[in-house]
């Protein structure tokens, strides 16, 4: 059976004062304060997710 292929990220940006679309995008990919990291699988909808909030999150490799 092949490995799901996942992907890491911190939060490094805080959610005050943004809109609540990008607080509940942070709370939809577990991360809810600064420095948290959350391993989640590698979808497109987790990519897409990370888009929307890229200027508070950052990929760990």
């Amino acid at each position: 059976m092949a490995e799901k292929k996942t992907v890491t990220i911190r939060q490094t940006g805080s959610p005050i004062r943004r809109n609540a679309v990008q607080r509940a995008t942070l709370a939809g990919l577990k991360l809810n304060k600064l420095g948290r990291v959350s391993t989640l699988e590698d979808t497109p909808s987790v990519r897409g997710m990370i888009l929307k909030v890229r200027h508070m999150v950052e990929v760990v490799d």
